[in-house]
């Protein structure tokens, strides 16, 4: 096939890391339900950690540069948007957990909320936000690939 041209559309990961601290709780049940159900996570008094967030973004591979993102443009926004605001922060104090429970789950799924607007952040809207990638300890991670994506086995 002459002349065809042919688009490269490639992977990109970047990690980023903040600590914070959590309360595990739910309002609706009783203090013996949330020690049942959260265990030593329910501490009153809260409990930190130190979470790595990966992202993983595809797009077409830029001719000129080389790159599908400049990665610069990637850490200004990881900075302003999550750095900036998770960072050394009580999670349970913040307007994104007002309604949730500050599980890790819940964390990531915040992750992608806030990394679906990078690409047009940059007009970039051949950028997509492929996977959302949260550790919260060496033994608990957790992964989102966004709203009704199918189980991956």
């Amino acid at each position: 096939m002459s002349g065809a041209i042919v688009r490269q559309v490639a992977h990109l990961s970047r990690r980023y890391h903040f600590s914070a601290s959590h309360r595990l709780h739910v309002d609706a049940l009783s203090a013996e339900e949330n020690r049942a159900m959260f265990g030593k996570c329910n501490n009153p008094f809260g409990h930190g950690h130190n979470y790595v967030v990966e992202v993983t973004l595809s797009g077409p591979v830029d001719p000129v540069t080389g790159m599908i993102v400049n990665l610069g443009d990637l850490d200004l926004f990881a900075q302003r948007e999550v750095i900036d605001l998770f960072d050394h922060a009580n999670l349970n104090t913040l307007e994104a957990f007002r309604d949730r429970v500050t599980t890790t789950e819940h964390v990531c799924v915040e992750m992608w909320s806030i990394f679906t607007g990078f690409a047009e952040a940059i007009d970039h809207p051949q950028l997509k936000l492929e996977r959302v990638h949260v550790e919260e300890t060496g033994n608990n991670s957790f992964d989102y690939f966004g709203e009704g994506a199918p189980l991956r086995s």
